[in-house]
């Protein structure tokens, strides 16, 4: 299963990103796949949030043209919104201690506990993540 993060997400929509164009390509082209893809709902209020804040800089959506976004992606038969499940917790946990990821961090040992919990791979540019053990993870844009 492909894991996104929200970064890839928020790229591949912010035309004024210098991401943009090689975000979009490979967001479209892994949409549209076969491959599990799965989003989660982190990275999901993570997008809506940033993409809707008009005090950033960078093309921002209306709060309507952001949910029809989300609706648009979930909508697909190989997408699917990651949430934790029954043994969320003792992963997570480990992953936040094992990679000392206090304060804001710890969203990113949320997601890395996703992706491991659900056997993924994470796409993301953040190299933050490499601080997680049994995390695999890649950078799509490099």
């Amino acid at each position: 299963m492909i894991v996104f993060d929200a970064n890839l997400l928020i790229y591949a929509y912010d035309s004024g990103s210098v991401y943009h164009t090689k975000a979009r390509a490979w967001v479209e082209d892994t949409f549209s796949g076969t491959e599990a893809v799965g989003i989660p709902w982190h990275a999901i209020t993570a997008f809506l949030r940033i993409m809707t804040n008009k005090r950033l800089p960078g093309e921002r959506f209306t709060l309507e043209q952001a949910c029809q976004t989300v609706e648009g992606w979930l909508t697909q038969q190989n997408i699917h919104p990651l949430a934790p499940g029954e043994h969320h917790w003792p992963l997570l946990r480990s992953l936040l201690i094992d990679g000392q990821a206090p304060g804001a961090l710890a969203n990113d040992a949320q997601i890395a506990a996703l992706t491991i919990e659900y056997g993924g791979v994470l796409h993301t540019a953040d190299r933050n993540f490499a601080r997680f053990p049994g995390l695999r993870w890649t950078n799509p844009l490099t």
